[in-house]
């Protein structure tokens, strides 16, 4: 059995597609809380720690380590993207988030786990040399005697409902294998999975209603301008379905970011699901017939998270984690590179 601790843990998406696989997740860490609620609430007999990853020391995890006992060790950091995202709003050079892939890499240096999961968004790897983390962090790995393999994987290729590419670096120490990234590609290839095969079953609801039995099931509120604008948006549509009376002004003659106000489509992937994805103005978020957003358990379905995976929090706080998650089926998948090497 693997043994796994997950660095930026956020609500245990990467650690629920390991743990779907056989894996043991022995710790966590995490600086927001209510994620640290919520990864508690779901795996109540993994250790865990609720700091900021730059107050912690590579010793700190001796005690969850060697609770664990005897398997390999798998360290997965899975830091927050928006220092590398295409829609971060200012630059890496001066976000100090950047900075966390050095800080993981203390604790690969210090441990030498026999592997490593690493998911980011595509540009991780791109950054400039002024501050190329990603660059030192495998210049480390090679003096380690790590072997590792890198992919821009697109999670409906693997199952995941949603056109969401990520870029996933995968590590096995000197003494053990993996299988290639794209080994794990080309075994899923064919998927289309559509939206409609996730949550069409689940009761419907309004929006700013709670589903009394379904967990998670709540939709965020609209502003009665913006309910007029959701009628009148079919499947699949956006505000250029608009009559002229509904459009904002600053949109009349642009003629990009359509996904904004757009709905769903039943028969297609969701789009990239964001920290806002229960917001109709932030996304092609709509429900693809109900005339509300996608409800938190909507969104946590479209990210391969079960039922009974419950989220802790604020509507808001809840959306972000489900934004920021791994998707588990996506982990899942591409954590059979650890056992077919």
């Amino acid at each position: 059995m693997i043994n796994v601790f997950d660095f930026f843990s956020g609500c245990g998406g990467s650690s629920l597609g390991f743990q779907n696989l056989g894996f043991k997740i022995i710790g966590a860490l995490d600086s927001d809380r209510d994620s640290a609620n919520t990864f508690q609430h779901n795996f109540p007999k993994s250790d865990f720690i609720n700091a900021d990853i730059r107050k912690v020391k590579p010793e700190d995890l001796s005690d969850t380590i060697k609770k664990a006992g005897k398997g390999p060790l798998l360290f997965c950091g899975c830091a927050p993207c928006q220092p590398f995202s295409n829609q971060r709003k200012i630059s890496p050079i001066i976000d100090k988030r950047k900075t966390l892939l050095s800080e993981f890499q203390r604790f690969v240096v210090f441990w030498k786990p026999d592997y490593i999961f690493l998911e980011n968004v595509p540009g991780l790897q791109r950054i400039g040399s002024s501050c190329d983390v990603f660059k030192k962090f495998t210049n480390k790995l090679s003096r380690l005697k790590y072997n590792f393999d890198t992919a821009i994987v697109q999670a409906s290729s693997l199952g995941v409902p949603q056109k969401r590419k990520r870029f996933i670096l995968i590590a096995s120490a000197e003494n053990y294998k993996i299988s290639s990234l794209q080994s794990i590609i080309d075994r899923y290839s064919g998927f289309f999975p559509k939206t409609r095969d996730f949550i069409h079953d689940l009761p419907p609801i309004i929006a700013g209603e709670t589903h009394p039995n379904v967990p998670n099931h709540t939709a965020a509120k609209l502003s009665p301008r913006n309910l007029k604008r959701i009628r009148n948006t079919p499947e699949g549509g956006d505000r250029r379905d608009w009559p002229a009376h509904l459009k904002i002004g600053g949109h009349k003659n642009y003629k990009g970011h359509t996904d904004v106000y757009g709905r769903m489509e039943w028969d297609a992937p969701a789009s990239t699901l964001t920290t806002r994805c229960i917001s109709y103005s932030n996304g092609r978020f709509g429900h693809p017939e109900q005339d509300r957003a996608i409800s938190v358990r909507e969104a946590a379905r479209l990210q391969t998270f079960p039922d009974d995976f419950i989220f802790m929090g604020s509507l808001n706080s809840c959306a972000k984690q489900v934004g920021n998650a791994v998707p588990p089926l996506m982990a899942q998948r591409i954590s059979e590179c650890f056992i077919q090497g």
